[in-house]
């Protein structure tokens, strides 16, 4: 995968609610949970709206083929917790972001990031220690058609 342009960008702070998964493949469980609580309610019919972010929680190792991920889509502040949804505040920040397009090689998303840190280390972008975020443009649960925005925290 070769990057296409990386944009500097400062993400706001947002109410967020969040489903976590974690084992062999928590993203599907982690998105199984979101689909169940979010769809009755309408909040996947416009991801301008309710933008949809993932993040990796733990971060797999070198030591167990499991890990945790967890979902976060945007919500109002009227919105309350329930059964495995949680709710919380992500506070924003300055990233470095770039478009990746997984198209059902998602060995993509894992190159991508590689590439990202490489392009923020040789442009003098120190990395900050606020949450990698991966912004889904597409419905996260079709992975032949998947498209997100890999953000990479930086310190500006």
């Amino acid at each position: 995968m070769t990057l296409s342009e990386v944009e500097i960008v400062h993400l706001d702070a947002i109410r967020v609610a969040s489903a976590y998964g974690f084992g062999l493949n928590p993203e599907e469980i982690a998105w199984g949970k979101l689909v169940e609580w979010a769809k009755p309610r309408g909040f996947l019919d416009d991801l301008a709206v309710h933008p949809i972010f993932g993040l990796n929680n733990p971060y797999p190792s070198g030591t167990s083929p499991r890990y945790g991920y967890e979902f976060w889509i945007k919500v109002d502040p009227d919105v309350e917790p329930e059964g495995d949804i949680r709710i919380g505040e992500f506070l924003g920040g300055n990233y470095a972001v770039a478009h990746c397009e997984v198209q059902g090689h998602p060995e993509n998303i894992a190159e991508g990031w590689q590439e990202l840190v490489g392009w923020c280390k040789k442009n003098n972008h120190s990395l900050a220690s606020h949450h990698a975020l991966e912004r889904f443009l597409t419905n996260p649960g079709e992975v032949n058609n998947l498209v997100l925005d890999l953000c990479c925290p930086i310190i500006s």
